[in-house]
């Protein structure tokens, strides 16, 4: 079961990279978040991210074309059940805790011996 909640493993490890990755591609993300959810394909719009390439999710934004440290894939929630890294039973626990995409990002941090989702919030307007 892949937890829903910040770790401090992955604060202290990957915040910094993924701090400063974020403030230069945030719009591009919340833009594909509200289409995400504007065009009815799903509420819960979920970014994978990974310095490797990754079966989830179709690229994004490439750290091959701009200047950031991790590759960022778009998916949602569908995927997830799909490929079975959120089951079912534990579909419901997600949706409570997924937090509300207009003010948080969802990522979801894959590396060599990592993975999990974090929320990152937008930056104020």
């Amino acid at each position: 079961m892949i937890s829903n909640e910040n770790d401090p493993e992955l604060n202290g490890k990957y915040l910094g990279t993924i701090s400063s990755d974020f403030i230069k591609i945030c719009e591009n993300l919340k833009e594909a978040s509200y289409q995400v959810r504007k065009r009815g394909f799903s509420e819960f719009p979920i970014f994978p991210i990974s310095k490797t390439e990754q079966p989830i999710g179709q690229l994004f934004l490439s750290k091959a074309e701009k200047p950031i440290d991790w590759n960022y894939y778009i998916t949602y929630l569908d995927e997830f059940i799909q490929r079975k890294l959120i089951l079912e039973e534990t579909l419901e626990e997600f949706k409570a805790t997924y937090k509300d995409p207009d003010e948080f990002c969802c990522l979801f941090v894959v590396d060599e011996t990592f993975t999990n989702f974090l929320y990152i919030p937008y930056p104020n307007e």
